[in-house]
């Protein structure tokens, strides 16, 4: 399965680059801490039911030291914002990321 972010780079760089650039910019603002914009993300992307994101991102939280209950809780509340959506589409392959990822927070 190819990465949508490469073949972006590829047919459109300058997109790429400017989206690259917001990230850094948003990233940079001080208010959040690495781990908190990693639990946020998780939690956005589970509610929009975006599995494979909020997977991709579960390793992060990790790595800036969420803990299993921390990103376990932040798929619970996205119940209270967006249904059921992001409990069965989501919750468990994130716990099995978080398992797979093998970093100690």
């Amino acid at each position: 399965m190819k990465n949508p972010f490469d073949t972006l780079k590829q047919e459109a760089p300058q997109v790429a680059e400017a989206f690259n650039n917001l990230i850094s910019a948003i990233s940079n603002t001080g208010g959040l801490d690495a781990k908190t914009r990693q639990l946020v993300f998780v939690g956005i992307k589970a509610a929009q039911g975006d599995t494979a994101a909020a997977v991709a991102h579960t390793p992060m939280a990790k790595k800036e030291g969420a803990t299993r209950e921390e990103i376990r809780d932040t798929i619970l509340m996205t119940l209270t914002v967006s249904g059921i959506q992001g409990i069965t589409h989501c919750l468990i392959p994130v716990l099995d990321a978080y398992d797979r990822a093998g970093l100690q927070p």
